[in-house]
């Protein structure tokens, strides 16, 4: 997935702060995370032979002192000009944990070209702590605002994002837009060569090929026999 701006300033935030460090070998990685609002968290790792807390665990610390609600993008950087790094698999399950929706920002094992990408795409077949209960984001890029507020936008199809029913909260991407209170209704899996134009609500010629054509835009490296997901929501009233 390309990054948005807003996405940039997360990793140049990390950057930034992981410049200062390099002279304490007690803080190695620097990490920053973007709320719903777009204020930046940061925070760097404590490490330590009982097993200090990474530098993403200590940026969800942060946003939590300060209240910050869900986060929506996470991104660490080492010392020394180390560049970005992928969290460790304990961070990628606490972020799945308390961030569901987050996306995270990853180099290229081979290019170290920067992505952006879900955290349930990094943590496949994953465990789902039982007592967790995280506000859900239904992310959608500005473009699509008025219509999710005026409610004629209730269906979106989704790859790697692993949504759940019930209350939500929909987020707009690289935007000064705030969140809107929504109810995920319903969430079906189906394979994306398989999805039929019923499937999506569509009754205009040629319309199921040109959703298709606009999802792998958004989706690049979506395979054809990708199982998307159907996720059906409304507008709600109240706050959650």
């Amino acid at each position: 997935m390309d990054l948005f701006d807003s996405e940039l300033r997360v990793i140049a935030a990390a950057e930034e702060h992981a410049r200062g460090l390099g002279t304490d070998e007690n803080h190695t990685v620097a990490a920053a995370a973007m709320d719903t609002t777009g204020a930046i968290h940061t925070g760097v790792n404590v490490h330590h032979f009982t097993g200090g807390p990474c530098a993403e665990v200590v940026v969800i610390g942060a946003a939590a002192a300060a209240n910050a609600g869900p986060l929506v993008t996470f991104a660490a950087v080492g010392d020394h000009s180390r560049g970005l790094l992928a969290p460790c698999g304990r961070c990628r399950q606490v972020i799945l944990d308390l961030h569901p929706d987050a996306l995270v920002a990853v180099p290229d094992d081979i290019t170290g070209q920067r992505s952006i990408v879900p955290i349930p795409a990094l943590l496949p077949h994953s465990y789902r702590h039982p007592e967790s209960a995280p506000t859900r984001l239904l992310r959608f890029h500005a473009r699509y605002f008025d219509a999710v507020t005026d409610g004629t936008k209730t269906l979106t199809v989704r790859w790697n994002e692993s949504h759940r029913t019930g209350p939500a909260l929909a987020y707009f991407e690289n935007t000064e837009h705030g969140t809107l209170p929504v109810e995920v209704s319903s969430v079906m899996v189906k394979r994306l060569d398989e999805l039929g134009a019923e499937d999506l609500d569509l009754t205009r010629p040629g319309a199921l090929d040109r959703y298709i054509g606009n999802l792998r835009g958004h989706y690049p490296t979506m395979p054809a026999d990708a199982s998307v997901e159907i996720v059906r929501f409304r507008r709600t009233a109240a706050d959650i």
